[in-house]
């Protein structure tokens, strides 16, 4: 997810949870349940998150477990859900269900021949966002009184809109596109141990030397969610070349090269499918009764795997002192 190549071109540094407190972020819900997803999986025993029909609902640990740095940081998540998936992007979904296939195999075998660590070490790369989770996400959410947010496709082009709108302060994303999307400020591993890094796309902008439409280019060079990069074209060559040639075009004549469906990707970037019908309340008034019942009773979540995140949102309900936290 994302393009990786930015990391080395982007303008990062970290920050301290003191700078971002009051906040508003615009969080990319896809990015942030699988990165919780998986981590639940990977830490939590199977049973504690498997209903009696075997369904896995591990996200709702993630959640709970998730939105309490959050909320000990004075910081209002909204969680921006991605719409109808692009056309575009159908190679990119290809390629992560052919690697999940293939850890189910491993993973299958290793079970069989008794592995049992090799086997919980690949139960991660074999989760997906089932229609259960977004369903179940978004229920603990709206019992918690979480700002929510549906785009008409990408949920961090959405969520990029929002704070080139002032909607938002930051958008909340590990990936690198954002910068492409045109989110003015990113914040990478907010919810991970330590303090959050910004990634900034102006000083990105300035220490490059580029506009937004050659970092686009820069990017597609690489490779996106979206096509794929030129063979042997890194950022640093990207970036050289899109500065000696102008833009993705004169780059592409002068290598006798091509990328597939170049303008519309391109496009995608620039001028994304967005919307400004949305509205959401800063003023969160959890109710934790309703959201445990949901968790534990409804959905069979092991309530010691819970209890504690739900303390940890009790508290800093308690703590802020803020109208917003009652």
């Amino acid at each position: 997810m994302g393009n990786a190549d930015l990391r080395s071109l982007a303008s990062l540094s970290d920050v301290s949870f003191d700078d971002v407190s009051g906040s508003v972020v615009a969080v990319d819900a896809h990015n942030w349940l699988y990165r919780y997803l998986t981590t639940t999986v990977k830490f939590t025993r199977e049973e504690a998150y498997t209903t009696e029909d075997g369904v896995e609902v591990a996200n709702l640990i993630g959640v709970v477990q998730g939105l309490p740095k959050f909320l000990d940081h004075d910081i209002v998540p909204v969680f921006v859900f991605d719409g109808g998936v692009t056309e575009l992007k159908d190679d990119e979904v290809e390629s992560r269900r052919e690697k999940r296939k293939q850890a189910e195999e491993l993973q299958a075998a290793a079970r069989e021949r008794g592995d049992s660590v090799a086997a919980a070490r690949l139960e991660a790369r074999t989760q997906r966002l089932t229609s259960t989770i977004h369903e179940t996400t978004r229920g603990l959410l709206e019992r918690l009184d979480v700002p929510m947010v549906e785009a008409p496709a990408e949920g961090e082009a959405q969520a990029s809109y929002m704070a080139r709108r002032g909607d938002a302060d930051y958008v909340g994303s590990e990936d690198y596109d954002t910068l492409l999307f045109g989110a003015p400020y990113t914040l990478r591993q907010i919810t991970s141990k330590g303090d959050p890094e910004l990634m900034d796309l102006e000083a990105t902008l300035s220490n490059l030397d580029v506009t937004r439409e050659q970092l686009i280019d820069i990017g597609m060079l690489c490779g996106t969610d979206f096509n794929e990069g030129v063979a042997g074209v890194g950022p640093k060559t990207a970036l050289k070349e899109v500065k000696e040639h102008g833009d993705l075009w004169g780059v592409l004549e002068s290598r006798d090269v091509y990328i597939d469906n170049a303008d519309r990707v391109r496009d995608l970037f620039v001028d994304p499918p967005v919307t400004d019908d949305y509205e959401f309340d800063t003023d969160i008034d959890p109710d934790l009764d309703a959201a445990r019942a949901y968790v534990v009773d409804e959905w069979d979540v092991a309530a010691d795997e819970v209890e504690r995140g739900f303390e940890r949102i009790e508290e800093a309900a308690v703590q802020t002192g803020l109208d917003r936290w009652t």
